[in-house]
């Protein structure tokens, strides 16, 4: 299976001819939804949901499938594609995906802002994707997808969060809002992490691939 980083929090997975794309926002970059069979989106907020496209790309692709939590559906009204609402604990196929469901709230933010539905994905029992939570899942985690860097995440935490879930691997993601220096430090962070468990833990670049099992 190929894992590819788009930006800022959205990556693209390529499967025996399928593709599956997990959060694409308003940072993801340019082509992210083209050929995508599934798309998969943690929660509401415009870094990981693009109504617009999500509808363009739909329009392209009437076999185009949608999953994400209540909220999100409801945003994505009468969409003419399949929308599925899902929560903590379902399992489902999408072409030839196989996903699991974990989680329900988004990680506090502001004081002053309401928690939204969050939840995360086990694709193909190989990578799992938390969206804007520190989701600590029931299953072993071949592959993690790391929030490194959000108003709503320290470095301790994402670290504390690593340690506990001890992924096979772990790739960084929702690291668009930082510049070359703050990239830099969590370079530094994940390779001293990647020391410590003797693993690969690191940050892709957008447009970076990966091979994974699955």
């Amino acid at each position: 299976m190929k894992l590819t980083k788009y930006g800022h929090a959205c990556v693209r997975l390529e499967k025996d001819g399928h593709t599956l794309v997990i959060d694409p926002g308003k940072f993801s970059g340019a082509g992210v939804l083209d050929g995508a069979d599934t798309v998969l989106i943690t929660h509401e907020h415009f870094d990981h949901l693009d109504e617009q496209a999500l509808r363009e790309a739909a329009a392209k692709n009437v076999a185009l499938e949608i999953y994400g939590p209540e909220a999100v559906i409801s945003r994505l009204g009468d969409i003419a594609v399949l929308t599925r609402a899902v929560r903590d604990g379902d399992r489902f196929r999408s072409n030839g995906f196989d996903i699991a469901v974990a989680g329900e709230w988004h990680a506090v933010n502001h004081p002053d802002q309401p928690v939204v539905q969050n939840v995360g994905f086990l694709v193909a029992d190989e990578i799992f994707y938390p969206g804007d939570a520190l989701t600590v899942p029931d299953f072993e985690v071949p592959t993690l997808l790391l929030p490194t860097n959000a108003p709503w995440v320290k470095l301790r935490e994402w670290v504390e969060y690593l340690r506990t879930v001890r992924p096979g691997r772990a790739y960084s993601t929702h690291d668009g809002l930082l510049n070359e220096v703050g990239l830099k430090l969590i370079d530094n962070w994940l390779g001293m992490e990647a020391d410590r468990h003797k693993a690969e833990i690191r940050r892709l670049a957008p447009g970076e691939s990966v091979t994974l099992g699955g």
